[in-house]
């Protein structure tokens, strides 16, 4: 298996991953402007890329995984809430899918609370073991915090329903499982995002403040610290959504 993170100045972390044996790949939350490194990195390792996910509709950048995915004739992957929002074809993903790319799977955990539509990727490559590697969060869990939960709806029904998504599809994990998710510092995705851009279940739970708090205190918390909303928010959101602002 191959793995890679690409970070942006403004703390945006993509993903391409995959199967080098047999020549498949997955590319993760892809900025607009990288689609030529993603192309150039499969290249290289003598892969196509069989996805191109999103892990919601972003709301800070310009999404190239749209772009991207027709570059190289595969399918843009969005979760299915987002089926009646685009102006655009997706591959809809459903809660508990799991892609297969060669001896790597790629199960979709529905996370929602950051946005509706939120999902994180479950990835275990076989060669290894049967057991899931590493989680690629998006915007639900970050390095020392969570996602804002202002860009979805009110923020407290937000913020109730990320603590649901945490609490019952990330926190019971395996604490071995590798963190690596969409923001790091710089991002105003989340207040308080550490400067490391990875970091293991185990020590989030021991950590992450937010990660030992009950609903209330999380809610309470969560909705008093969301920072300023992301500069051209509007536009972003709609070009990505293939409309017009």
């Amino acid at each position: 298996m191959f793995f890679q993170q690409r970070g942006g100045a403004d703390g945006t972390q993509s993903y391409f991953y995959g199967c080098g044996g047999k020549g498949f790949a997955v590319a993760v939350d892809v900025v607009a402007g990288d689609e030529d490194w993603f192309l150039q990195q499969a290249e290289q390792k003598g892969v196509r890329i069989s996805y191109v996910i999103d892990t919601h509709l972003h709301a800070d950048h310009l999404s190239g995984g749209r772009q991207l995915a027709q570059q190289v004739g595969a399918p843009y992957c969005l979760h299915d809430s987002d089926q009646d929002l685009a102006n655009f074809p997706i591959r809809a993903l459903h809660d508990g899918e799991v892609l297969e790319t060669g001896n790597v799977q790629t199960k979709i955990l529905h996370t929602p609370g950051h946005t509706q539509d939120s999902i994180c990727l479950l990835v275990t490559d076989q060669r290894r073991g049967p057991e899931p590697w590493f989680l690629l969060t998006g915007d639900t869990l970050f390095v020392g915090a969570v996602g804002r939960p202002d860009l979805g709806g009110t923020p407290e029904e937000m913020a109730a329903l990320l603590y649901e998504s945490l609490q019952n599809k990330i926190l019971p994990l395996a604490d071995t499982i590798e963190i690596y998710p969409g923001h790091a510092a710089g991002s105003v995705c989340g207040a308080g995002l550490s400067g490391k851009a990875s970091s293991t279940l185990a020590f989030e739970k021991r950590w992450d403040p937010y990660l030992q708090m009950d609903r209330a205190s999380f809610v309470r918390e969560l909705v008093a610290s969301i920072p300023p909303r992301p500069a051209q928010m509007e536009q972003i959101v709609a070009a990505n959504l293939g409309r017009a602002a």
